[in-house]
C-alpha cells in the first residue's frame, strides 16, 4: 500500500459525524438504563454507581471502539477500500436487563434475607461474576465461532438480526416518535432526506447533526426537555480502579455457580449475535476476521468486570446503517472519547436535562430500517420466505415483553398485587391469545430464528438432510434449556437450564418429515 493510499484511509471524515451521532445515542440510552436500574431497583449508591461501575464501562468502551476503529483503518489500507466502517461496539442491552433483573436483584434479596449487613455489595459482587463468566464465554467462543459462521446460510444470521431491529429498535422507537410527533416526524424527515434522498445540506453540515440540533431545539420550545431541574450533584472525576479484592469475594462467595443458568445462555447469546453482526458487517461490504474480532469483544467484557463494571459490552447491531451515513473509524474513536468523558465525570444526569433522547431518535430508527431492509437485499432473491420465517421469533419476543410489560403497569406480579404466573395463561387462551406460546418463543429467539431460518433455506434449495439436521440441532438445544424453556418469576419470566420436552419432540418430529421427504415426495409442477 502506498504512502497515498495509506494517507487516503483518513482517521476521520464528515461522515463520522453522523455516525458518531447514531452509535452516542445508542450508548447514551444504556448509561441511563444502567443509572436508574441501579439506582431504583437495585439501590446502589453514587459511589458504586459513579466510582466503580460507569468508571468500569468506560475501560470497555475504549478497549473496544479504539481496537475496532484501529482494526476497520488497518482493512482499508489492506484492501484500498477507503470506505470501510468499523463495527459498533457498546453495552448489551438484553444482558444489562438480565443481570440486574436475574442475577443482582435475587443475589441482593437473598443477602438481606439472610441477614447480611452489606445486601448492595453482595448485589453487586455477583454481577461482576456474571460478566466474568459472559467475558469467559464471549472469549472461548472466538474460537469456534468462525466454523460457525461458515456452515450457517446468511439469510439465517441477517433475518435475526433483522427481527431485532425490526421490533426492539424500530418499534419501540417509532412508538416514541409518534408520542413526541413534532419532534420525532420533524427530526425523521431530516434523517429520511439525507440518507434515503441522498442530498446533503450546503455548507457540508452533516445530516445527522442537522437532526439532532433540530430535536434539541423543538423539543426545548415545545417544553419536553428539560425533564426535572439541573442538578450538578455528583459531577467530578471518577478515576477507573481495579476492584481485584471484590472480584476475589465474589468467586467464593459461590456466585458463579448461582447464577450459571444465567451467564450460560446470555454469553452464548452475545458471541450469536456478535457473529451475526459480522455477517451483517460482511454483506454490507466490511469482512472482518471472526477470532480476533469476538475476541476483543470478550476481552472488553472482562476488562469491565476487572474496573468494576457489571455489565457486558457487544459487537452492536448497525453496522450497514453507520457504513451508509459515510462513516469510517472516527466515528468509534469519537463514541471512545465522549463516552468514557461521560462515565468518568458523573456528566450523565446533566446531558440528559440538556439534550433529550427525542431530538437524535429518528437516527437510530434510520438504521433499525436499514437492518431489516439488508436481510432481504443481501441474501438471494428465492430465500425470502426463510427471512420473513426468521423474523418471526423477534417479533415474538418483542409482543412478549409488550405484554409483560402491560402486566406489570397493571399490578401483576407487582409487590402486593396479583401474582404473576401460570394461572394468567388461562385467561389469555380464553381471549384465543396463546401467551405462553409467546413466552416459549421469547427464551433464545435468537437460536429459534436462525434455526428454522437455516433449515427453511436447505429446504428451498432441496437439501432435505441438512434441513434435517438443523431440526435436530433446535431438538438438542431445547433439550439443555437454551431454547423454550422458562420458569415464572415475580412480574416476568426467565429462561431456565432445563429440557424443554415438548419442543424437543416436536423438532425431532420436523426432522424425521424433511429427511424422509426425498423418498416420499417428488418435485411439484413449475420445479
Amino acid at each position: 500500500m502506498t504512502t497515498a493510499s495509506r494517507s487516503h484511509a483518513a482517521w476521520f471524515v464528515r461522515g463520522d459525524i453522523d455516525g458518531f451521532f447514531g452509535l452516542a445515542l445508542d450508548n447514551f440510552v444504556q448509561l441511563l438504563l444502567i443509572g436508574v436500574l441501579c439506582r431504583t431497583v437495585l439501590g446502589f449508591p453514587d459511589e458504586l454507581l459513579l466510582g466503580r461501575i460507569l468508571p468500569g464501562v468506560a475501560v470497555s468502551l475504549v478497549i473496544g471502539n479504539v481496537y475496532y476503529a484501529w482494526q476497520a483503518r488497518r482493512h482499508a489500507i489492506e484492501t484500498g477500500r477507503p470506505e470501510t466502517c468499523a463495527l459498533p461496539f457498546g453495552i448489551n442491552t438484553v444482558s444489562l436487563i438480565a443481570h440486574v433483573f436475574l442475577v443482582m436483584l435475587p443475589a441482593k434479596l437473598a443477602a438481606v434475607a439472610a441477614g447480611h449487613p452489606d445486601p448492595v455489595r453482595i448485589a453487586w459482587q455477583a454481577g461482576l461474576i456474571a460478566t466474568v463468566g459472559s467475558g469467559l464465554i464471549e472469549t472461548g467462543g472466538a474460537f469456534v465461532a468462525d466454523w460457525v459462521r461458515r456452515l450457517t446460510p446468511r439469510a439465517a444470521m441477517l433475518s435475526t438480526l433483522a427481527g431485532i431491529a425490526l421490533t426492539f429498535i424500530s418499534l419501540g422507537f417509532l412508538f416514541r416518535t409518534y408520542a413526541r410527533p413534532l419532534v420525532g416526524l420533524t427530526t425523521l424527515a431530516v434523517v429520511l432526506l439525507v440518507y434515503f434522498g441522498r442530498v446533503r445540506f450546503k455548507g457540508g453540515v452533516p445530516g445527522g447533526l442537522v437532526a439532532v440540533a433540530i430535536g434539541t431545539i423543538i423539543a426545548w420550545a415545545t417544553g419536553a426537555a428539560p425533564v426535572g431541574p439541573l442538578s450538578y450533584e455528583g459531577v467530578g472525576l471518577y478515576l477507573p480502579v481495579p476492584v481485584v479484592g471484590d472480584l476475589v469475594d465474589a468467586f467464593t462467595g459461590g456466585h458463579m455457580l448461582t447464577y450459571l443458568s444465567i451467564i450460560i445462555p446470555m454469553g452464548v447469546f452475545n458471541v450469536v449475535g456478535s457473529l451475526q453482526n459480522l455477517e451483517s458487517a460482511e454483506a454490507a461490504g466490511d469482512a472482518f476476521p471472526t477470532r480476533s474480532s469476538l475476541l476483543v469483544n470478550g476481552i472488553g467484557t472482562l476488562a469491565a468486570a476487572l474496573f468494576g463494571s457489571c455489565f457486558p459490552t457487544t459487537i452492536y447491531i448497525g453496522h450497514p446503517g453507520w457504513k451508509a451515513m459515510g462513516a469510517r473509524s472516527g466515528y468509534s474513536i469519537l463514541n471512545a472519547v465522549v463516552m468514557a468523558g461521560v462515565c468518568l465525570t458523573g456528566s450523565l444526569a446533566v446531558l440528559a436535562w440538556a439534550i433529550p433522547i427525542e431530538a437524535g431518535m429518528a437516527i437510530v430508527l434510520w438504521i433499525g430500517i436499514v437492518i431489516t431492509a439488508q436481510a432481504f437485499q443481501a441474501v438471494p432473491r428465492e430465500h425470502a420466505p426463510a427471512v420473513v420465517l426468521g423474523l418471526l421469533p423477534g417479533v415474538a419476543a418483542w409482543g412478549a415483553l409488550m405484554a409483560k410489560t402491560g402486566l406489570r403497569v397493571a399490578g401483576f406480579g407487582a409487590p402486593g398485587g396479583p401474582q404473576f404466573g401460570a394461572d394468567l395463561v388461562a385467561v389469555f387462551r380464553a381471549s384465543d391469545t396463546w401467551i405462553d406460546g409467546a413466552f416459549a418463543l421469547e427464551q433464545g429467539f435468537i437460536f429459534t430464528a436462525m434455526i428454522l431460518s437455516a433449515a427453511t433455506v436447505c429446504i428451498i434449495e432441496r437439501r432435505f438432510r441438512t434441513a434435517a439436521v438443523w431440526f435436530l440441532i433446535a431438538a438438542a438445544i431445547s433439550a439443555t434449556g437454551l431454547m423454550h424453556s422458562f420458569v415464572w418469576t415475580p412480574g416476568d419470566t426467565a429462561l431456565v437450564l432445563a429440557p424443554a420436552w415438548p419442543w424437543v419432540s416436536a423438532y425431532g418430529a420436523m426432522a424425521a418429515v424433511v429427511f424422509a421427504a426425498r423418498w416420499v415426495t417428488e418435485p411439484g409442477d413449475g420445479h
